[in-house]
């Protein structure tokens, strides 16, 4: 077969279009990820570890699993659940948090939430700490999420 011009053209675009069409999937998986109200947990001086909440809903008809989340403010950052174990409320690192499918998934004190451990520096209140988290499906979803003082039972005073 001979290639001509025309004929490198044509491949060329039909190779653009296939990349271009998985980098549309791509975003669209990682649009059908909604976050709501984030904050991050305000903490004494001299402290070295904080937590994230925030409300995740899906909009997809797939379930959808946040396996690992960064973030530049601490060195150390988990997935983390709230269990009772022998009349007493301990933190435990889980290895993914489902957000099912069409539904909500809402990490709050006392629940699941996101550790930052080892942090690098003191947050102040209404600092923005950017936060990316992982999905099993390789996408990945940055947001901020002010740092506010959590009062009594989850009620937040800034």
């Amino acid at each position: 077969m001979k290639l001509t011009v025309s004929r490198l053209l044509i491949l060329l675009s039909l190779s653009f279009g296939g990349s271009l069409l998985g980098a549309i999937n791509f975003a669209a998986a990682a649009g059908d990820i909604a976050i709501i109200d984030p904050y991050v947990r305000a903490i004494p001086p001299g402290q070295t570890v904080s937590a994230a909440f925030l409300q995740i809903e899906n909009n997809s008809e797939k379930a959808r699993f946040i396996i690992n989340a960064t973030s530049p403010v601490s060195r150390v950052v988990e997935l983390h659940s709230h269990v009772h174990e022998n009349g007493m409320m301990k933190m435990r690192r889980v290895e993914a948090i489902e957000i099912p499918a069409m539904g909500k998934t809402v990490l709050k004190p006392g629940g699941l939430h996101i550790m930052l451990i080892d942090l690098h520096d003191s947050l102040k209140l209404d600092q923005k700490v950017s936060i990316t988290l992982e999905f099993k499906d390789g996408t990945q979803q940055n947001f901020e999420a002010p740092v506010r003082k959590i009062m009594m039972k989850g009620m937040m005073k800034k």
